[in-house]
C-alpha cells in the first residue's frame, strides 16, 4: 500500500507515511472551458523531449504562438531529456522538473504515484479519447483518470533482417532462421538476457499473461500473472532454442547489422541506422513462430507508447494554457510532422491513416505484429530486473526440471513484492550519508501509520530515499525536503 510522507513542524519533525494521497500541487483544470481573456499572456516554461526532436518541438511551439486564438504565447526553453531520463528527473525533484516531457509508458505509474502529472480535464479527456488509438489512450489512463496525452503508438518490436543472408520464405520459422544464421556464421540478436520487454514474447506466444492492477493513485495491488504455468514451460523450452545457439547474441541496437548480424529484433528507433547499413538488401517482418512438441505458437510482443505529460501547476490559467499547447503538440498535425521529421508511428487515428504513414515498412511491421502483441499496461518497476534473469536461468537449465525451477524462481520473487513488511524501511539522507545503516533512522508502525522522528537540525536536508537495509538498491522512494515545505516521497 501506498504511504506517504506529511511534514509536521514542531520542536521535532514528525513524518507519518499515511494511507492517503497528497493532492497534485496544482488543481486539476479542465483546460477547453477556459476563456481566450483569462488565458492571454506569455509564459515560460520549460519542455524536456529526445534529443531528435528539439528542433522540431521548438517550431511547432512557435507555430502554437502564431496559430492559437487565445493570446497565448510560450517563451520556451526546450531541453534534450530522454524518455526514460526524464522521469526519474521528474520523480527526484518534481518542482524542478519540465512543465511538459515526454516519456515512455513503462515509467507512466510512477509517475502517477508520484504526483508528476496533472490530470487532464474532462473535455481534455473526451477529445484525447475520441481521437486516438484506444490502447494508446489506455497507456494514458489509471483507473478512470486520464494524466498524460498519447504521443506515438509504435512503442512495440518486430523483425528486421539481411536479404543477402536470410530468404524471405523462411522468416515465419525461428528454427529455420537459427539454422541460417547458424550456416552463415552470423548472428540473430535478441535481448534475451538483458530485457524482460523482449523475452516477454515467447511467454506471450503461447498464452500466458502478466497483468498488474493498480488503483486510481498508480498503486499496484495485485498481479495476474501465469508464466509458471504449462504454457510457461513451453515458451521457455521455446526460447531455450534461441538462448543455447553459439549465434544468440542479447542486443537490439540497430547497430548489428554492421557488427555481423543477419537478423535483428528491435523497434522503430532503429529503422534509420538499418536501412544506411543494409540499404536494398534490408528486411522487415513480423516476429516468427517456433515449435515445441510439434506445435507451433507465433511469438507475441509488447506494444507500447510514448506519452507527454504535464507537471502539476499551481495556478489554474497557466495550467490550463500549457494543456492547450499539449494538445497542439499530440494532434494530428503534431503527430504528422513528427512523423515526417523522425519517422515516429502516431497515435492519433487519422494521422494512421495517412498514405505515408501507411507506406513506412517499419510500421508496417509494427502493425502486422500487433495482432500478436499485449497492450503494455502498468508494470512495477521491479518487475523489469525479476523477469530479465528468466533469460539467463532458461539457458542455464540442462532439463525441463531446471527449466520449471527457473520459473518458479520468477514467481517467488514475484510475490515477495505484495508479501514485503515496509515496517523495516528507513529515511536515510544527507546528514548521515546515503548508506550507513547504522545512523539512518527507522520507520515505527502503528496501526496502518509509519512514523519517522527527526529533530529540527536534522531536516535542514534537501534530500533523502527510503530504502531496506537488507538491500540498498532496492529504493521506495526519492524524498525531497527543505524545512517548512510538505515533503514529496512515496512509498509503493
Amino acid at each position: 500500500m501506498k504511504k506517504v510522507l506529511a511534514l509536521l513542524l514542531a520542536a521535532v519533525l514528525v513524518f507519518a507515511l499515511a494511507a492517503c494521497k497528497n493532492p497534485n500541487p496544482g488543481p486539476a483544470t479542465d483546460d477547453t472551458t477556459k476563456a481566450g481573456s483569462e488565458l492571454a499572456g506569455t509564459y515560460d516554461i520549460v519542455v524536456w523531449v529526445a534529443d531528435n526532436i528539439v528542433e522540431l518541438t521548438k517550431k511547432q511551439i512557435n507555430d502554437f504562438n502564431e496559430k492559437n486564438e487565445d493570446g497565448i504565447k510560450f517563451n520556451a526553453t526546450v531541453e534534450p531529456v530522454g524518455e526514460g531520463d526524464a522521469a526519474t528527473n521528474m520523480i527526484t525533484d518534481v518542482t524542478a522538473g519540465g512543465d511538459i516531457f515526454c516519456f515512455a509508458q513503462d515509467q507512466f505509474a510512477r509517475l502517477v504515484n508520484a504526483g508528476a502529472l496533472a490530470k487532464l480535464g474532462q473535455a481534455a479527456q473526451n477529445t484525447v479519447q475520441e481521437a486516438n488509438d484506444a490502447d494508446a489512450v489506455a497507456a494514458a489512463t489509471s483507473g478512470s483518470e486520464m494524466y498524460a496525452y498519447p504521443l506515438t503508438a509504435d512503442n512495440g518490436y518486430f523483425m528486421y533482417y539481411d536479404k543477402s543472408v536470410i530468404s524471405d520464405d523462411i522468416v515465419d520459422s525461428l528454427e529455420d532462421l537459427i539454422a541460417a544464421c547458424e550456416d552463415a556464421n552470423k548472428y540473430f540478436s535478441m535481448e534475451l538476457g538483458t530485457s524482460a520487454w523482449y523475452l516477454a514474447s515467447f511467454f506471450f506466444g503461447t498464452g500466458c499473461v502478466s497483468e498488474w492492477v493498480t488503483d486510481d493513485d498508480g498503486n499496484f495491488k495485485s498481479i495476474n500473472d501465469t508464466f509458471n504455468s504449462a504454457n510457461g514451460l513451453i515458451a521457455a523450452k521455446g526460447m531455450k532454442k534461441l538462448l543455447d545457439s553459439p549465434i544468440h547474441n542479447s542486443a537490439s541496437d540497430g547497430s548489428g547489422f554492421a557488427n555481423n548480424s543477419a537478423v535483428l529484433v528491435s523497434g522503430t528507433w532503429a529503422y534509420e541506422t538499418v536501412k544506411a547499413t543494409l540499404g536494398d538488401n534490408m528486411g522487415v517482418a513480423d516476429l516468427p513462430s517456433f515449435t515445441v512438441d510439434g506445435k507451433e505458437y507465433h511469438m507475441g510482443s509488447y506494444m507500447g507508447f510514448k506519452l507527454l505529460g504535464v507537471k502539476p501547476q499551481k495556478d489554474a490559467v497557466r495550467a490550463a494554457a500549457i494543456h492547450k499547447l499539449a494538445q497542439y503538440l499530440t494532434s494530428e498535425e503534431g503527430q504528422l510532422e513528427r512523423f515526417q521529421a523522425v519517422s515516429w508511428g502516431p497515435s492519433n487515428l487519422k494521422a494512421q491513416e495517412n498514405e505515408e504513414v501507411k507506406a513506412n515498412p517499419a510500421l508496417t511491421a509494427v502493425a502486422q505484429q500487433k495482432k500478436y502483441a499485449v497492450p503494455q499496461g502498468q508494470i512495477h518497476g521491479s518487475w523489469w530486473d525479476i523477469a530479465k534473469v528468466i533469460g539467463d536461468d532458461v539457458k542455464a537449465a540442462t532439463d525441463d526440471a531446471g527449466l520449471q525451477a527457473a520459473l518458479d524462481t520468477y514467481r517467488a520473487k514475484i510475490d515477495a513484492l505484495f508479501a514485503m513488511d515496509t515496517s523495516g524501511y528507513m529515511l536515510v539522507g544527507a546528514w548521515n550519508g546515503w548508506n550507513n545503516a547504522d545512523d539512518a533512522i527507522r520507520m515505527q508502525k502503528d496501526g496502518d501509520v509509519y512514523t519517522l522522528t527527526i529533530s529540527v537540525e536534522q531536516s535542514d536536508y534537501m534530500g533523502g530515499r527510503i530504502v531496506n537495509p537488507g538491500n540498498w538498491d532496492n529504493d521506495k522512494g526519492a524524498a525531497q525536503v527543505t524545512t517548512g515545505k510538505d515533503l514529496l516521497a512515496e512509498i509503493s
